[in-house]
């Protein structure tokens, strides 16, 4: 069992807090980097700070994350030597089936350059794609729906 810890620091300051007008700017700490955090400038308007990162775009990125690492190393253990790797990935916040309001979908559609004397054809890079969605701890963590489209 491995454990990972994140600190969230937010302070009230001198800001009246009770009627609902505070910045929701807030720092997160691990391993020794901090990062602003807010909440989404598309939650709540006016509090929120566009340039920190939010839960929804924290979300995204690790399950982006989570699959370029698997896919590099199932890559590199099948011989296909990777240049580059970028992702424009996605995420759709919307009711779910319960009503509420979730993350009912992420889209991840990477784009992988590759070199060498070996080249993969397209069906093996949508395999290593099929594989790497299948070990991703955090897409085996969640219930949306998390599409990969890669760009060929």
């Amino acid at each position: 069992m491995s454990e990972y810890k994140v600190t969230v620091k937010w302070e009230r300051n001198d800001q009246t807090f009770v009627d609902n007008k505070y910045s929701r700017g807030h720092t997160l700490v691990f391993d020794g980097l901090t990062v602003p955090g807010s909440s989404s400038p598309h939650v709540v308007p006016g509090y929120s700070d566009p340039n920190a990162l939010d839960p929804e775009e924290a979300f995204v990125a690790s399950l982006s994350s989570c699959h370029m690492l698997f896919f590099l190393s199932l890559a590199a253990k099948q011989g296909f030597r990777v240049d580059s790797y970028s992702d424009e990935a996605v995420a759709v916040l919307s009711r779910n089936e319960e009503n509420r309001f979730a993350i009912t979908k992420v889209t991840l559609r990477p784009h992988v350059i590759f070199s060498g004397d070996r080249l993969p054809s397209a069906s093996e890079i949508e395999a290593i794609h099929h594989e790497s969605h299948e070990e991703c701890f955090i897409a085996n963590s969640v219930k949306t729906d998390v599409r990969c489209e890669p760009v060929l």
